[in-house]
């Protein structure tokens, strides 16, 4: 967990970002189907990145932003684990989020809902700072030493 020198090795980043990403759609899937799925008669991709589907005009709009909200927060959760430093959580949930909006584009158009950006802004800010939170307080744990006494 802890390293001496940083090396920058890219490849690793790039493995980080995409093993990120696809527990961050895998987490997102899971909430959707149990929020979501049991609501609507058939499931599809507009849920996941079309913008019109985050709304708070509908009960599914709101089950929706939850789903979103909770994957961040499992973001935040797998980030403990893949990513392993503070410093790097903010990088790591904006790339996630910038990755996201590009597929947003090109599915369904440039998100012009402001419930869109409003959930997406609050689920990078609750992915990068908890996953901080998280991170530092294993970062500041104590390292155990044992002493072996000898009975002699």
């Amino acid at each position: 967990m802890f390293y001496g020198a940083v090396v920058w090795d890219p490849w690793l980043i790039v493995a980080q970002i995409v093993c990120l990403q696809c527990l961050y759609y895998l987490t997102l899937g899971v909430f959707l189907s149990f929020l979501v799925g049991v609501r609507v008669s058939r499931m599809s991709l507009v849920y996941f990145f079309d913008f019109a589907s985050v709304t708070t005009s509908t009960v599914t709009g709101w089950y929706v932003i939850a789903s979103f909200l909770l994957s961040s927060i499992a973001g935040a959760g797998y980030m403990l684990y893949l990513i392993e430093r503070a410093k790097k959580c903010l990088d790591f949930s904006a790339t996630l989020y910038i990755i996201h909006l590009f597929i947003c584009i090109i599915y369904g158009g440039w998100p012009s809902s402001i419930t869109w950006w409003v959930v997406n802004g609050t689920g990078v800010a609750v992915m990068a700072l908890l996953g901080e939170y998280l991170c530092i307080r294993r970062e500041l744990r104590e390292i155990p030493i044992t002493r072996y006494r000898s009975n002699v």
